[in-house]
């Protein structure tokens, strides 16, 4: 089944590449793709402008004109994979730009033909068919470039009409295969033929052999034989003057080991200048010995390789051995004595081949997928015309050796060692690499930063992905011719620099560790044209930004930018693209960000210091300071020294310079007559010893209220401004209203100096007492504080006294 799907891919391969050359660019607009909907008919509302038409891997079973005809511009058309049976070639009738038609894999039995001028693609294998559906009015299809049939048996008469046609590919689907008459394909005129038997067929030689007659290029799917290798029809005498095929390709082998050979024999002989052989399961011969059953084909292929022939490539791939008894030895010295220039053995299980005997002709060796060691072509010096060498998916472990295995390759070129168990621990031992090789593939090993000291010098081109690699270390020897290295997929935690590699100018760097990839990797590398940095998990931070402002002079030198650079870390900006990553001048220079923040500083302390000293903010943490220790000594003093709680009145706070009217009008009105008011005054009511603030703070403390004769000189006096804020302190802190502000001479605001905002503050917002020049108010003057400061003290002993 592998086979047949390989078969519909060529063919689905063809028709795209036809379809590119019928139209090479397609507006969607032109294209209607109704492939898997499940449909039982051809859609009724197909744009009429339609020139490509997807019906495939649907279930529609019949066609009709009336479902066409309206398509006049239709130029490809794929029914592909449905359930038609009938096939009437007259439904096609008005669609007379119609090229491409395919109606492979359906269940058509049964064709009505008509002439389709234009048409140069039809498919019609993969069904149903007896005899091949050859109608007469295909030989009018001129234009016909590409023709798939099938059926279970042919005859010499059913290419007649068609054997005038300048074919390109002519492909076959024979399932159940019945008959078929000798020479019948050597009609066809056609330069690619490919053949799929559906199961073990007969006349499959047959057909081989006249296919090779047929065309250059001949592809044969599903060759099985289980009969006695005793039944084998030998080819024919005259066969080999008939060959025209160059190219043949055998897909899907299962034979005895005994008729391989005798088919490699033949072709040896022939013109064939390219064999491949794909899934080759090799038998052994039925009912005798294996070993003795051998021993002549053996001595005949042995013979053969020292002949000069057309062969030029031999690929055998994907091989299953079940011969279990010969000398495999033999074999490979058989296939490493070949006189071709090509030889591939890919994925045979083959744990070796000998070295040449004589001077070799190959040039191009693919043993990959294997399981060759590294004592592969040791010492080894008749492979000097060798350029290509493949061992990739093998068991090679040490690069050294490798190395060794090329010195003697003089003409060796390219090496492909990826996917295999290399690693060098940087031994003493001086690698030797052949001086031609220039392109070398290590990729997908075990291999470290000491692979850089078992390098070839004149490598060009050097893929390293996939492996341990951290660092490049310094010191190495330098690689000068060195143009494209691939690290991808490696520890690279940064860039690395190119002061060994000094000819660079493409490197990849994808997969790898590097959060902050180092912003000078241009300036050490100038010869660079194109980095592949992406998909690394960068961490955006400010050091990443030297980066990002690289990708905008590089002038497009970071290959998948922007998609391929995205965030990782921190957390919050994952997924964002580089391109939209921003952080301020600011925020990524720590010597402007450590000015900035200095400045700022100053200006905020110049800032608090001025409001400080505008305010007075010092004199006030002064005063509080002195509140704060005058109540801690009051609270600790013993409970005798503590005064009661109101002794007087009021507390009279004035300045020295209104002395006079406090003694002279103040104290003798309020303190006269019955029920006389007692007054605090600093003259005759501090006590000696105690400081000045504390004696201020005892004397408000022991007075209902505070009186304050508010004039220009009590703005200027120091202590005066000591008790205003004492008394406002007590006013707030006791909740009281025990202020009282008389103003004895009017105040301009502009002698109130900035720190006296309190004062302002209880102008502003308090009723004060006035004091009249006119005498006639006086009494109602002193009527109005006598009833401000109106209370009864408690009885004290100190009143008593």
């Amino acid at each position: 089944m592998r086979s047949l799907t390989n078969i519909y891919v060529f063919t689905c391969a063809f028709a795209f590449t036809l379809w590119n050359n019928i139209q090479s660019t397609v507006e969607d607009e032109f294209i209607a793709n109704y492939s898997s909907s499940l449909l039982t008919n051809v859609p009724k509302n197909i744009p009429l402008c339609t020139q490509m038409l997807d019906l495939s891997h649907n279930r529609i079973s019949g066609l009709s004109i009336s479902e066409f005809i309206y398509l006049s511009d239709l130029q490809v058309l794929n029914l592909s994979h449905n359930l038609i049976t009938v096939l009437d070639f007259s439904v096609f009738i008005f669609n007379e730009n119609l090229e491409y038609l395919d109606l492979s894999h359906n269940n058509i039995s049964k064709v009505c033909c008509l002439t389709l001028a234009d048409l140069r693609h039809l498919d019609l294998s993969f069904n149903k068919f007896t005899a091949l559906p050859i109608c007469q009015e295909f030989g009018n299809m001129l234009h016909l470039e590409f023709l798939g049939l099938s059926g279970t048996m042919i005859r010499r008469s059913d290419f007649r009409y068609i054997k005038h046609l300048q074919l390109h590919t002519v492909f076959l689907t024979l399932g159940n295969f019945s008959r078929y008459e000798p020479q019948s394909l050597t009609v066809l005129t056609t330069r690619n033929l490919h053949i799929t038997f559906a199961a073990n067929q007969n006349f499959i030689f047959s057909l081989l052999y006249d296919g090779m007659s047929t065309s250059e290029n001949l592809r044969i799917v599903n060759l099985r034989y289980t009969l006695s290798y005793k039944d084998f029809p030998s080819p024919p005498l005259m066969l080999l003057k008939k060959i025209k095929t160059t190219a043949l390709t055998l897909d899907a082998v299962d034979l005895q080991w005994a008729i391989i050979l005798q088919i490699f024999m033949l072709i040896w002989y022939s013109p064939v200048e390219r064999l491949t052989v794909k899934n080759l399961t090799v038998r052994g011969p039925l009912g005798e010995s294996t070993e003795y059953a051998f021993l002549p084909l053996l001595s005949s292929v042995e013979q053969l390789i020292s002949l000069d022939g057309s062969m030029k490539a031999l690929a055998l791939e994907h091989v299953r051995n079940k011969v279990y008894y010969f000398n495999q030895e033999t074999l490979y010295r058989q296939f490493s004595e070949m006189n071709i220039a090509n030889l591939t053995i890919n994925d045979a299980y083959m744990p070796h081949m000998l070295c040449p005997n004589r001077t070799s002709s190959f040039q191009y060796l693919n043993f990959s997928h294997n399981a060759l060691t590294d004592e592969l072509f040791q010492n080894c010096g008749t492979l000097i015309h060798l350029k290509f060498l493949i061992l990739q998916k093998n068991k090679f472990e040490s690069l050294c050796k490798v190395s060794f295995m090329t010195s003697h390759m003089k003409s060796l070129k390219y090496l492909d060692m990826s996917s295999n168990l290399l690693r060098h621990d940087g031994a003493d031992v001086q690698c030797q690499w052949a001086e031609s090789l220039t392109e070398l593939d290590l990729s997908s090993n075990q291999l470290a930063d000491a692979v850089f000291e078992c390098l070839p010098v004149n490598v060009k081109k050097l893929s390293l992905q996939n492996n341990q690699v951290s660092s490049i270390p310094s010191g190495v020897a330098e690689l000068k011719s060195l143009e494209e290295l691939n690290l991808a997929l490696n520890r690279l935690a940064d860039l690395p620099g190119c002061s060994g590699f000094t000819s660079l100018q493409f490197l990849n760097v994808e997969m790898n560790s590097i959060l902050t990839p180092s912003a000078d990797f241009f300036q050490s590398c100038p010869r660079v044209r194109e980095l592949q940095a992406g998909h690394n998990p960068f961490k955006c931070s400010c050091e990443l930004q030297a980066f990002i402002r690289l990708e905008r002079r590089s002038g497009g030198k970071l290959f998948g930018w922007p998609a391929a650079y995205v965030c990782e870390y921190p957390e919050g900006l994952r997924g964002t693209e580089l391109k939209d990553f921003h952080l301020s001048l600011l925020a990524c220079n720590t010597t402007l960000l450590l000015v900035t923040a200095l400045l700022l500083t100053l200006v905020l302390v110049a800032v608090v210091a001025f409001l400080c000293i505008y305010l007075d903010v010092p004199w006030y943490a002064r005063m509080t300071w002195q509140w704060t220790q005058t109540k801690r000594r009051a609270w600790h003093s013993p409970p005798g020294d503590q005064g009661a709680v109101l002794q007087f009145h009021a507390f009279i706070s004035y300045s020295e310079r209104d002395s006079l009217w406090v003694k002279n009008e103040l104290i003798p009105n309020l303190e006269k007559g019955d029920g006389c008011i007692q007054l605090c005054q600093h003259e005759r009511n501090f006590i000696p010893g105690k400081s000045i603030v504390e004696n201020i703070i005892d004397c408000i403390e022991k007075s209902y209220k505070s009186i304050f004769v508010l004039s220009p000189n009590f703005v200027q006096s120091e202590w005066c401004h000591y008790e205003l804020y004492f008394a406002h302190h007590k006013l707030f802190s006791e909740n009281s209203n025990s202020l009282i502000l008389i103003l004895l001479e009017p105040i301009p605001p502009y002698l109130i100096p900035a720190r006296y905002h309190k004062l302002k503050a209880l102008m502003a917002k308090r009723t004060y007492l006035e004091w009249p020049k006119e005498r006639s108010k006086r009494a109602l003057f002193w009527a109005n504080l006598r009833a401000a400061i109106s209370i009864n003290l408690p009885i004290s002993s100190e009143v008593n006294e």
